[in-house]
């Protein structure tokens, strides 16, 4: 049997030094290089045409939508973030200060691709998938840099995976609709999945990476399972770059359902510096703040419908339309937007059995048209003329029954036994 030291030494090296038998934060260091802030929103163009996000601005940039982000932590002062970030709980147990340059560097990339605003009247830095929208930072896991990362690590399963369950649970209580994780764990967990459960009947959308596990030498077929990816009725995202092909690290397991860019996407860092990251984290934050669009525009639209309207109308779709790889294709907002409009009630009445019965698990009753007065008239007639039908039928039979020659209470053909 593998020690607990290998095992958590081989998890390390699967996830290119980023996984522990704990957690991941899946891009932390996996191609992290800093760009000059000038070229930030060119080199944003790829990302943000690859998404369609552009058309989906027309519909909503994610005003009213509250985006947790349980990752390492949010600085909430950055220029691309200001007023956008509202702090919750650190559950990691360790006591490293905001103020450390290890604290929340992984957290503050992935809210820049959710819901950042750029700077200088938005012409300038980073602008996430959905600007308007809000990030609620909620700290779960330290950044591998983090002084007291060893602790951390050390710390029992029991205690790490019930920290990642009270930071959804938080979230859920705190007005969040849609839960970004570009976190892995190697081992589920009860209690999380328990969280989760209670976070999808609340209609929060959750998402979260696959995992970058498919790295050279690993290979990609059966890759290791990732959770929170994992769970049921978890959006899991793998990556793509640039020219549309899945990233060589990105996750080759059944989780994925959909993908997004996760090679040199540009970021703000909580130094304030901008960063090219890479790895499924920033796909899980893009694909976020694509949810984040939809329930903006369609807030009552159930997680499962979220999901659909992501997988149905996915771009670049895989030979035979889904593959472990990218799941059912690239993601686009703006179709997106459009195929959630339609699952909200803005389709034709008629809808298809299929439909009704994936999504609803069973088939709604079949509409009633409501009643005229001349047809109350006419079914009150019919039931008139009914009841004195049975009527005369009873006076008759009871008529036959005490017919002469015959003992009363006995039909014909009945004889003593």
């Amino acid at each position: 049997m593998l020690s607990l030291r290998l095992v958590r030494r081989l998890a390390l090296l699967m996830a290119v030094g980023l996984v522990s038998l704990a957690a991941l934060p899946a891009a932390l260091a996996r191609d992290a290089a800093a760009a000059p802030g000038d070229s930030i929103r060119s080199g944003q163009e790829w990302v943000l045409s690859m998404l369609d996000t552009e058309a989906a601005w027309s519909v909503t940039r994610g005003a009213g939508v509250t985006v947790a982000v349980i990752d390492s932590g949010v600085n909430p002062y950055v220029s691309d973030l200001s007023g956008s970030v509202s702090t919750g709980p650190d559950y990691t147990g360790v006591s490293t200060s905001p103020s450390s340059n290890e604290w929340g560097v992984h957290g503050t990339w992935m809210a820049s691709l959710i819901a950042g605003h750029g700077h200088d009247g938005g012409f300038s830095g980073v602008v996430g998938v959905a600007p308007a929208a809000r990030i609620l930072s909620i700290r779960v896991i330290p950044d591998r840099a983090d002084p007291h990362y060893g602790a951390y690590e050390r710390e029992q399963e029991t205690v790490i995976q019930q920290s990642l369950a009270d930071g959804i649970k938080y979230a859920v209580t705190h007005g969040a609709k849609v839960i970004s994780m570009s976190i892995g764990y190697s081992a589920p967990s009860g209690t999380v999945r328990a969280a989760l459960q209670d976070a999808y009947e609340h209609d929060v959308v959750v998402i979260a990476s696959a995992g970058n596990s498919g790295g050279p030498g690993v290979g990609h077929a059966g890759a290791p399972e990732s959770f929170p990816a994992n769970y049921p009725g978890v959006i899991s995202v793998g990556a793509v770059n640039a020219n549309t092909t899945v990233a060589s690290f990105s996750s080759d397991n059944l989780s994925v359902q959909v993908a997004a860019p996760g090679v040199g996407v540009p970021a703000q860092g909580r130094d304030g510096q901008y960063w090219q990251v890479s790895g499924t984290s920033p796909a899980c934050a893009l694909v976020a703040g694509v949810a984040a669009l939809i329930k903006s525009r369609y807030p009552r639209l159930a997680p499962d419908l979220v999901a659909s309207a992501m997988t149905l109308t996915a771009t670049h779709r895989p030979a035979g339309g889904y593959d472990s790889q990218v799941g059912f294709g690239i993601v686009d907002a703006a179709a997106a937007l459009t195929k959630a409009g339609q699952l909200a009630g803005d389709r034709p009445a008629a809808a298809g059995i299929k439909a009704a019965a994936m999504f609803h698990g069973a088939l709604p009753p079949e509409p009633v048209a409501p009643r005229g007065s001349g047809q109350l008239i006419l079914f009150t007639l019919l039931a008139l003329t009914s009841l004195m039908l049975v009527i005369v039928a009873a006076t008759r039979l009871a008529g036959l029954n005490r017919s002469p020659g015959r003992p009363p209470g006995r039909s014909p053909g009945q004889g003593n036994r």
